[in-house]
């Protein structure tokens, strides 16, 4: 990998630029492409230049501290930033080689090809079977034998089967909030999304809940192209395959996990790695 020039300024100094040029997959060709993207929120810039390739039925990280960019960037790739008024953008981003920006492109087809799981569990005030199979009611789906067969394998694939087989008709508000997160995931994966985001899933959760839910990330990878942000670094160590450091609306550095913990190119990723600022 090309490295960037090295610093030793404090992060608040001058950035170094963008990496333009990526290493392999590993055999997984990359399956989002983010080129030369800026963001806005009105006349406010928050997203700089981000390049960057993330591969197919991997897991990608983003981490960096509070405000950096890396959730902003992540729900452009589903377009849920279109919601914010005066929001607008430069540059582009593939999925499948398919721009996300066609203009005649429904934002909800695409957002069935790109499932979300956010911070904070939300079910819905409905039973666990109808929170499961409602991206698939809202399809038009409505055969119970499809249904029940989907609800059946988005749990088994979210870990929650066993826990909620005999609760299907009960309230998904009764469930823990560990639970609640699988069964939020559940639903994201029940209608077969080809990406698979996630935005602090853990940030809520106690210990045994996390693990549980780590495990299942690295199991969904199997099928999905995952792409979580976290603020905890063990969670980015333990679950992905890379890991990208933003800092200030910047792509700072972009490589395979192992190497951003154990040898990253700039200061300012060891830096925050190691807790000296963040």
């Amino acid at each position: 990998m090309s490295a960037f020039s090295p610093t030793t300024a404090s992060p608040s100094a001058a950035l170094p630029q963008p990496v333009t040029d990526q290493p392999p997959y590993n055999g997984n060709p990359a399956y989002i492409k983010i080129s030369k993207f800026d963001f806005f929120y009105g006349a406010n810039q928050a997203l700089f230049d981000i390049n960057m390739d993330i591969p197919e039925r991997q897991v990608t990280a983003f981490i960096g501290p509070s405000g950096c960019g890396k959730s902003t960037l992540l729900r452009n790739i589903n377009r849920m930033n279109d919601l914010v008024d005066g929001a607008h953008h430069r540059g582009d981003i593939t999925v499948g080689g398919q721009t996300i920006y066609n203009r005649n492109l429904e934002v909800t087809s695409l957002r069935k090809r790109i499932g979300m799981v956010f911070q904070k569990s939300n079910p819905f005030p409905k039973s666990i079977y109808e929170n499961v199979v409602y991206g698939l009611r809202t399809s038009g789906i409505n055969d119970r034998r499809i249904l029940d067969a989907a609800c059946e394998e988005a749990l088994r694939g979210s870990a929650l089967w066993d826990e909620a087989k005999d609760r299907l008709q009960q309230s998904a508000l009764g469930l823990s909030g560990g639970q609640q997160q699988r069964l939020c995931i559940a639903r994201a994966v029940a209608i077969k999304p080809e990406v698979l985001l996630m935005d602090e899933p853990c940030s809520a959760l106690d210990p045994i809940a996390t693990g549980r839910v780590e495990e299942l990330i690295l199991e969904l990878k199997k099928q999905f192209t995952v792409v979580i942000v976290t603020h905890n670094m063990q969670q980015a160590a333990r679950v992905s395959d890379r890991t990208a450091f933003f800092y200030l609306g910047r792509l700072i550095e972009y490589d395979k996990t192992l190497t951003i913990f154990t040898n990253p190119s700039v200061k300012q990723t060891e830096d925050y790695i190691t807790g000296r600022f963040g």
